[in-house]
């Protein structure tokens, strides 16, 4: 089974996806502040992705998420041609 289930948050600009990365060091959850702030149709959900095989999602996205151990986030912005994501590896 070579799929794996993410969310992530999409913005525009790296600094607000850094910012983003206090607030979750913060204590804030990854899910609430995908809500707030993605700009992907997936915020409403919590950034939830559902489950996706290697080919499905844009390169740059697809190596950070699969590198991920489950339960973690990427530490630092992801850049795609969508803008700037955080990724957090669900299942």
């Amino acid at each position: 089974m070579n799929q794996i289930r993410a969310s992530h948050i999409l913005v525009d600009h790296e600094h607000e996806a850094n910012d983003l990365l206090v607030k979750i060091k913060e204590g804030k959850t990854f899910e609430e502040l995908a809500q707030k702030f993605s700009k992907c149709p997936s915020g409403e959900q919590g950034g939830d992705l559902g489950f996706f095989k290697k080919g499905m999602m844009v390169p740059e996205f697809e190596t950070a998420a699969f590198a991920l151990q489950t339960g973690e986030t990427t530490t630092g912005p992801i850049k795609t041609q969508f803008g700037y994501h955080l990724i957090k590896r669900t299942e």
